[in-house]
């Protein structure tokens, strides 16, 4: 399957691809919107029907859409900024190769398989991770999501063209089982294929630090309130307290105002994303972020202002259907994850399972992450395996 797997993958690695090698595929922009016209052609060389559940969640149907056993498989198309290309794609590729596999092998499945292209599952554009997969399960009210708005003014509305329809009342009737495939984003997986046991629990807090701005060459050092101060501390005490913890803590997103070389900030604003083994160890290690921000804030005279955009709980995978495909991909290991998915969002409502395949650099969100041709192969061999199974 590996030279089946490059040319596949060939179609749609220049898309989004950055001067760096990095991609640039934001939910319903361009470089996405092409991924999906692209998702709708190979869902048509394949017969397959189409279909959009008014969330911007696109399903490539082998079967009658939704009928009863239905499994889903798939990923999503949208990257971080500056992004790996593995990330998301891989599951969608993986899934319309895994059909052709079992066509190749004369299956024909007993329940319909449904391949899922999620929208907005990294929150690159509109700040809430996991958004179709949360509309299509209901975590997340329709009105709210309407009115996320990305960097340039545009709401999530606006982008879709219209309200999102929201839940979906028969997934778990209709829907027996999800697996999604994707790279393994950590060092952790020694062969070419492993399976998932649970993910960290993790979220995202916008922390706004707000003081007086002022002039930079006429302002004492003795009568400022700069708010980047209390961020700078913020920053090494979230690092401090992540370590200290056995967790992790990072603050990749900053804006300032007035953003200018020779102005004191008036605002600040950081995205703290957080994720941790257990719940109880994120609350705390959050708890003491925001407790050693705000004591700063007090010295510096300046003020912080603590919101949670997104929190996700801990995923613990259907252990049963882990167990099972493991012992069906010839006894893979199963692993945990620090990175969220639509999976997880997924696993509260239907028996959900994920299939990692190696990256050996180890690295993902950045142009470096990657996986071979030939392990992909193997992720595609054990995709199909699994859904052979489930069907």
């Amino acid at each position: 399957m590996s030279a089946a797997f490059s040319r596949l993958w060939g179609e749609i690695a220049p898309i989004g691809r950055d001067d760096k090698g990095g991609y640039l595929r934001y939910a319903l922009r361009e470089p996405e919107l092409m991924l999906r016209d692209w998702f709708r052609n190979q869902a048509g060389r394949r017969d397959m029907t189409v279909t959009d559940d008014g969330n911007g969640n696109l399903f490539a149907w082998w079967g009658t859409p939704w009928a009863p056993g239905t499994v889903l498989t798939g990923s999503h198309f949208d990257s971080v900024p500056h992004g790996g290309g593995y990330d998301g794609p891989l599951g969608i590729v993986s899934a319309f190769l895994a059909v052709d596999r079992l066509r190749e092998l004369g299956v024909t499945p007993a329940r319909p398989i449904g391949v899922a292209a999620f929208v907005e599952e990294e929150g690159g554009r509109f700040g809430v991770p996991c958004l179709g997969s949360r509309l299509l399960t209901g975590a997340i009210d329709p009105d709210r999501a309407a009115a996320l708005v990305d960097r340039d003014g545009v709401t999530f509305g606006e982008a879709l063209g219209a309200r999102p329809a929201g839940a979906l009342p028969l997934l778990p009737a209709r829907v027996s089982a999800v697996v999604e495939l994707h790279i393994e984003q950590g060092r952790a997986l020694q062969v070419p294929v492993g399976v998932a046991s649970a993910i960290w629990p993790h979220g995202r807090w916008r922390m706004d630090f707000t003081g007086d701005g002022d002039h930079a060459g006429t302002t004492r050092m003795i009568d400022r309130h700069d708010p980047m101060l209390t961020f700078a501390y913020t920053v090494l005490a979230a690092d401090r307290e992540a370590r200290l913890a056995g967790a992790h803590a990072t603050i990749g997103r900053v804006s300032v105002e007035p953003n200018a070389t020779n102005a004191i900030p008036s605002l600040v604003r950081g995205w703290l994303d957080a994720r941790a083994a257990d719940t109880p160890t994120l609350d705390r290690l959050v708890e003491a972020v925001v407790k050693q921000a705000v004591e700063r804030a007090g010295q510096d005279g300046t003020q912080v202002a603590v919101e949670p955009e997104s929190v996700s709980p801990e995923v613990a995978f259907d252990t049963s259907l882990a167990g099972r495909l493991s012992a069906l991909l010839g006894d893979a290991p199963i692993l945990p994850t620090g990175a969220g998915h639509d999976a997880g969002v997924l696993s509260a409502h239907v028996p959900t399972a994920m299939l990692f395949v190696r990256n050996p650099t180890g690295v993902s969100h950045a142009p470096a992450e990657h996986a071979s041709d030939e392990d992909c192969g193997a992720g595609v061999e054990a995709l199909a395996t699994v859904l052979a199974e489930l069907t």
